[in-house]
């Protein structure tokens, strides 16, 4: 398989199969051949924008949170993981080193909903034993995505 077509995908997923051929070389009917083993065998698990939600009306906040866990005997940290991503809140969820062991993104449309997600869904999973929250203020870069800055925001000022 050709990694060369997952890494154009990935930098812009509007890239036609005319248009990867033609940048690595190759035939069209191996790109389409390739994209679609890669979907089949869920190497691509779907095509996304990345949109900054700062510049549409928007009723949405975003907070990281730190889990640390304990899992069960004869369940890893897999399972733990399992019951947290069912909730429709957690949009994404990642095995982490250091203090925590699993770092959660997690929206709402307030923070209130946040802070009830973490009390009422999240804290009382049994190996849930803290959690440390932190809420996104602004995105400067995502995904190899600069986000600029609108004309008349204010810079933000040095302390």
């Amino acid at each position: 398989m050709d990694s060369r077509i997952l890494t154009l995908l990935e930098k812009n997923a509007k890239l036609t199969p005319e248009n990867i051929a033609a940048m690595l070389d190759i035939s069209v009917e191996e790109v389409e051949k390739e994209i679609k083993e890669f979907e089949n065998n869920k190497t691509i698990l779907g095509y996304k924008a990345i949109v900054d939600w700062d510049k549409v009306e928007n009723d949405k906040v975003t907070a990281l949170i730190e889990v640390k866990v304990s899992p069960s005997k004869g369940e890893g940290f897999d399972k733990v993981a399992e019951r947290i991503i069912a909730h429709p809140e957690v949009k994404s969820a990642m095995l982490m080193s250091g203090g925590f062991d699993i770092a959660l993104t997690v929206e709402g449309k307030t923070m209130k909903d946040i802070a009830y997600f973490v009390a009422e869904k999240l804290s009382p999973i049994e190996s849930v034993l803290s959690t440390a929250t932190h809420f996104i203020l602004k995105k400067y870069k995502y995904e190899d995505e600069i986000f600029t800055k609108e004309e008349d925001e204010p810079e933000l000022l040095e302390i």
